[in-house]
């Protein structure tokens, strides 16, 4: 399996919960922390095009609640989307896992048993 590369914040408990089953299945990975090193515009744009705006930004999560609604109403397409992304990188669905094949949106050990292990 060649190397993927983690996208999150080091804090958050699904981040630590995702590179805990990567390391424990002997998975190689770079971890790309939002606060250190932001995420650009393109990175952003790449990942809608594969998965769509609407997976990537985490409309559960607490900063996106703590958004006024008529921000939140605001963002009805993927520029929108991009640029409120780049503002508060914490609204991006965590964790984002690139392989050289694919791109995975969220811990879940079934599908990462089945997407990284032995492949």
């Amino acid at each position: 399996m060649a190397m993927c590369k983690v996208y999150g914040i080091p804090n958050c408990d699904t981040i630590k919960k995702t590179l805990a089953w990567l390391t424990a299945h002997g998975i190689s990975f770079e971890f790309h922390n939002y606060k250190k090193s932001d995420i650009t515009k393109d990175k952003l744009a790449e990942w809608c095009r594969q998965a769509g705006w609407e997976q990537i930004l985490n409309k559960k999560s607490s900063t996106w609640r703590g958004l006024p609604l008529l921000v939140q109403e605001k963002i009805t397409n993927e520029n929108q989307a991009i640029q409120l992304m780049t503002e508060y990188f914490s609204i991006i669905k965590r964790p984002v896992v690139e392989t050289d094949r694919q791109l995975l949106i969220g811990f879940s050990e079934l599908i990462f048993s089945k997407q990284l292990k032995d492949k």
